[in-house]
């Protein structure tokens, strides 16, 4: 049974031919012969051709096998590294607290009372300093009668 072939979006394409330069700039910057090297990543030159042009019919582990004959094998572990966007889906999946809306409730409550304990840092400086303020007036008010 034949195999269909669907192209790869443009923007895979453009990273493929990147990924192919890179590795035949690294051959070449190691002086391997592109009949050393297919030979020890067991294909063809032909086919080592088509990798160094970013071939997208070429197979993921003929890549890798390249990268590890160059002592590149270790930047694949980057790939897929950090999946934010998983991630985040995932926590949107996570199912919310029972107690979380009894809680907010509670502290919004609490917030709302009216004990000086519930104030905070800020109101009661707020409090202090227009406290402070109204003193001084009535300093300046009474020291000008």
């Amino acid at each position: 049974m034949a195999r269909t072939f669907h192209p790869p979006f443009p923007s895979i394409t453009k990273q493929l031919t990147a990924l192919g330069e890179r590795l035949r700039d690294a051959r070449l910057r190691r002086e391997l012969t592109t009949v050393l090297f297919a030979e020890r990543l067991g294909v063809s030159r032909d086919t080592l051709n088509r990798l160094e042009k970013g071939d997208p019919n070429i197979a993921i582990g003929t890549y890798m096998k390249a990268l590890r004959i160059l002592g590149l094998d270790q930047d694949i572990d980057q790939v897929a590294k950090d999946d934010v966007i998983g991630r985040k889906l995932q926590d949107r999946a996570l199912p919310q607290r029972r107690n979380a809306k009894k809680s907010t409730d509670e502290q919004i409550r609490l917030k709302n009372t009216s004990a000086p304990y519930s104030k905070s840092s800020k109101e009661r400086n707020q409090e202090a300093i227009s406290q402070l303020l109204q003193g001084l007036r009535k300093e300046n008010t009474d020291g000008e009668k």
